[in-house]
């Protein structure tokens, strides 16, 4: 998310300083990029990062499903992201665009649409990712209040090129490994190149105290498995996963965890997730965007595919 939004920054010639806090980013080969190693949790460095800045992009979280990852989580998605605000705050930022989630906004609704009206409450959510970007979001608001420009962008399940071991891109993965199984849940699926784009032209915007999902389309995961495995030529799932056969592997995952000490494939949480039926309603931000428009997931899955394809076989 972040190479690609300072990918379509520099392409529109604007001078870009990214932080970065072990590993400095790939070489975007342009002189009006500068890198700054900071952590999100160092408040000093993060003041003297925005100093003679004008516009915040705040992608920085940590993405996971494993009960046993939640302090890690909090302190980089909660308090990391308040280091942000009263940065922001201090050093006179006229606008902030913060990357959340849509499980900040209970996503396990299963009888109506999620849109931006909604918050996460234990019971339409079994995420504590998705605790952790609520959490974060009422710093947001918090700095709001305190008289910062913000928006929040909630995007859905975000598809691109990537490394496919880690994240959303491990999706890609286990169709070109012929991974039998699918589910019949169903959510929401966008373009990581649509969501740089909408972060952008709501940072150029007058739009302001606003939260917006940022979902390309709807698809069940069987469909989504069965474009990649095309694209990939591949051949599709096949394999229904039941409910009560999703208990028992993320149980056994959960076992398997203890003892190896290694990352579970299946947590309750991401087991549920799989499961559920969900809905999310795009309008609001194309009510506020008129000329913005979203790629069809089909054309994403074909670039993602034939990109990582390149890799590859090179």
């Amino acid at each position: 998310m972040g190479s690609e939004l300072i990918r379509q920054l520099l392409s529109k010639g604007c001078m870009v300083r990214a932080i970065y806090n072990k590993t400095s980013l790939p070489d975007f080969n342009s002189n009006l990029l500068e890198q700054f190693q900071c952590d999100i949790l160092d408040i000093i460095g993060l003041e003297e990062a925005m100093q003679d800045i004008e516009q915040v992009y705040h992608c920085a979280a940590i993405v996971a499903f494993e009960p046993s990852r939640k302090q890690e989580m909090f302190k980089i998605n909660i308090e990391g992201t308040t280091n942000i605000v009263n940065a922001a705050l201090n050093t006179g930022i006229k606008k902030l665009v913060h990357v959340s989630s849509v499980a900040a906004l209970g996503r396990i609704r299963e009888n109506e649409a999620v849109n931006e009206t909604m918050n996460w409450t234990e019971e339409t959510s079994n995420s504590i990712y998705g605790q952790s970007k609520y959490l974060g979001e009422l710093e947001v608001w918090r700095g709001v209040g305190e008289g910062l420009d913000a928006v929040i962008v909630n995007p859905v399940i975000i598809l691109g090129e990537g490394d496919w071991n880690a994240g959303s891109s491990q999706i890609f993965k286990s169709v070109y490994n012929e991974f039998p199984w699918y589910t019949e849940g169903a959510t929401g699926f966008v373009d990581v190149r649509d969501v740089a784009a909408s972060m952008i032209a709501l940072m150029e915007s007058n739009i302001s105290s606003e939260r917006f999902v940022i979902s390309g389309e709807n698809k069940t995961y069987r469909e989504l498995f069965d474009l990649i495995a095309n694209a990939f030529g591949k051949k599709q799932p096949h394999k229904k996963v039941s409910p009560f056969m999703a208990q028992v592997v993320w149980r056994m995952e959960a076992i398997k965890s203890r003892f190896t000490g290694k990352k579970p494939l299946l947590t309750r949480e991401t087991a549920a997730t799989a499961m559920a039926n969900v809905q999310f309603d795009n309008s609001k931000l194309l009510k506020f965007l008129p000329d913005f428009k979203y790629r069809p997931i089909e054309e994403t899955v074909n670039h993602t595919c034939a990109g990582m394809q390149h890799k590859l076989n090179n």
